[in-house]
């Protein structure tokens, strides 16, 4: 039987000068997804002990552009730490990260608790402030990206870090699924999406991620952020790159790396 608690420590270590990782199935027998989530929290509760706080969570792997990138099929979360919070237009270190990679989403921010499970999207809506632009910064513990379900769910997502832009957009009677997005890196266009390749709206990510959240036993508090997940397939980041977010109704937000 597998060691979580080592596994866990070996991508922990991984963050910093630790090597990076070999796809877990093919190192460990039998690992299932609830390991992978065990794996997960076992690493959350070591940063949290070491002074980091919970910002909110992201939903991954929602769009068929994610999905087919990296070879997975279904959606998985994470949790988004205080530590992983990058100002807007502000440098970003990419030495900081391992595999560094970007992508745009809208994220939520609620203005009251959710518990459930057996949430609705209205329940949902009901309890979100406001919408903001975002930039996930996706990074691989897992050597080359090589990931699967289980790879991703236990390095926490894949997570890296994220920008969120300033505009607080309220979202009543804005419907997320239509909202534009596009996608540049250096001012050239990347690509370009709207919010209906998430799980086809936003809002069903988001209800999905409070679902699988609440029915573990964790409440989403108020001010809680919610990444919704990539609109578009993620692009590399290198050093001297500006990426930026641009989506209707929402704004626009920039990362820049250095």
């Amino acid at each position: 039987m597998a060691d979580l608690e080592s596994i866990a420590a070996e991508l922990l270590g991984a963050y910093g000068s630790g090597p990076t990782l070999a796809p877990l199935t093919s190192i460990y027998d039998g690992l299932t997804v609830d390991d992978a989530y065990e794996i997960q929290q076992i690493q959350i509760r070591r940063r949290l002990a070491g002074g980091a706080s919970i910002a909110g969570f992201k939903v991954g792997l929602t769009s068929a552009a994610m999905q087919q990138q990296f070879g997975v099929y279904e959606p998985d979360f994470g949790h988004l730490l205080s530590d992983m919070l990058h100002a807007a237009d502000a440098p970003i270190s990419v030495a900081r990260f391992r595999q560094p990679r970007a992508e745009p989403e809208i994220a939520l921010v609620l203005d009251r608790p959710l518990r459930g499970p057996g949430l609705s999207v209205s329940d949902v809506m009901s309890a979100t402030a406001y919408a903001l632009p975002a930039i996930e910064i996706i990074d691989s513990r897992i050597r080359d990206w090589r990931i699967g379900l289980i790879d991703t769910i236990a390095d926490n997502a894949s997570s890296g870090g994220l920008v969120l832009g300033q505009t607080q957009t309220p979202v009543g009677g804005l419907d997320l699924a239509l909202a534009g997005c596009v996608f540049r890196r250096n001012g050239r266009i990347q690509s370009t999406g709207a919010g209906a390749a998430v799980l086809g709206s936003p809002w069903h990510a988001a209800t999905w991620l409070a679902n699988m959240i609440t029915g573990r036993g964790t409440e989403l508090g108020a001010g809680s952020i919610i990444l919704t997940g990539s609109i578009t397939a993620a692009v590399p980041v290198a050093a001297g790159d500006t990426i930026t977010a641009t989506l209707d109704h929402l704004g626009s937000v920039t990362a820049v790396f250095d």
